[in-house]
């Protein structure tokens, strides 16, 4: 991509832009996307003006629940945004709770992978401590 088009890349916009960005662009406020998140809406704040950052655990149900790549949020490279989002009006209630419903789904997602891998890392462990014996 053209880095004179790309609005959200290293060079145009932080990582608090880019989060705002996907916020607007999935149709949530700040208090909205830091109740899914079970943070307060002050460190929401923070992070949308680029004076903290949230935890990678954090950061992927984040990505999750805004329908962009981790990397995208962290350095504008990969599957995100590609521009300044148009509001058409058009987006009835139904597909607003649809998209909000599959974009809990994701982060639910993403948590239980996170949880599988945890699993099977003290599995591993486990029989590492069996073979030793």
């Amino acid at each position: 991509m053209d880095d004179a088009q790309d609005w959200y890349g290293a060079d145009a916009a932080t990582f608090g832009d880019r989060v705002a960005a996907a916020r607007e662009a999935a149709g949530m406020t700040q208090k909205q996307l830091a109740k899914r998140l079970g943070v307060r809406l002050a460190t929401m704040r923070s992070w949308e003006d680029d004076l903290s950052e949230p935890r990678a655990n954090r950061l992927s149900i984040m990505a999750g629940l805004l329908n962009v790549s981790m990397m995208w949020l962290i350095n504008g490279e990969g599957e995100g945004l590609t521009g300044p989002v148009e509001t058409s009006g058009t987006m009835t209630d139904e597909t607003r709770n649809i998209l909000t419903e599959l974009r809990d789904l994701r982060a639910d997602m993403l948590q239980r992978a996170e949880q599988v891998a945890r699993l099977e890392k003290r599995l591993r462990a486990t029989l590492e401590i069996s073979v030793d014996e």
